[in-house]
């Protein structure tokens, strides 16, 4: 029996990303919250998250695999969230400009049934060319990340910010590693790609 997959998240950006591996899957919100504790590291805290959205899903799928997922970028050791709005992903871009931003993605997939889970994060690289104010403003009005950790969409215009990327999987930029995922859930049986 094909056991059902959920993706933890509203994200549009995962939902088509996932949509790559071509495997049916639904989409449930996780609706947990996503405060970073005192003194956690970043990586500490996307682990934590990813598990946690999956847990919180699998609470609504008793017998699913669950995808859990949660991102952040970091400068040194300061953490750039989501910007909300304009002023503070300029603020972003700012700080970003001529700096490396590694992007951390928590990865979880978690068996509802069992409650067995696989839990990594993939690290990805991002270096910044040096950004002038006008190609920010320009940028932001363009596009307008400020959903998006770092305050860019590397699937859009955001590309040309980058002078270089580095990284095992440029889908970890975009908030799901398929590489990862895929081999994930060939260990839980499924066939990536599956049967036509």
């Amino acid at each position: 029996m094909i056991r059902t997959l959920v993706l933890g998240s509203t994200s549009p950006f995962r939902r088509e990303l996932l949509g790559k591996l071509g495997l049916p899957f639904e989409c449930a919100a996780p609706a947990i919250d996503e405060t970073r504790h005192d003194g956690e590291s970043a990586a500490a805290m996307v682990r934590r998250l990813a598990l946690d959205k999956a847990r919180a899903v699998a609470e609504r799928y008793p017998d699913a695999l669950v995808i859990g997922s949660d991102q952040c970028a970091v400068i040194g050791e300061q953490i750039l969230g989501k910007p909300g709005d304009h002023a503070c992903a300029r603020e972003q871009l700012r700080a970003s400009s001529g700096q490396t931003v590694r992007f951390l993605t928590g990865l979880c997939l978690y068996d509802s049934r069992t409650q067995d889970y696989q839990l990594e994060v993939e690290p990805f690289a991002v270096e910044f060319r040096v950004l002038s104010e006008r190609e920010i403003e320009n940028y932001l009005h363009r596009e307008q990340p400020y959903q998006c950790a770092g305050s860019f969409k590397s699937e859009g215009l955001g590309i040309s910010l980058f002078q270089r990327l580095n990284g095992d999987d440029p889908n970890a930029l975009i908030g799901l590693p398929l590489i990862r995922l895929a081999a994930m859930l060939r260990h839980q049986g499924f066939e990536v790609p599956g049967p036509a």
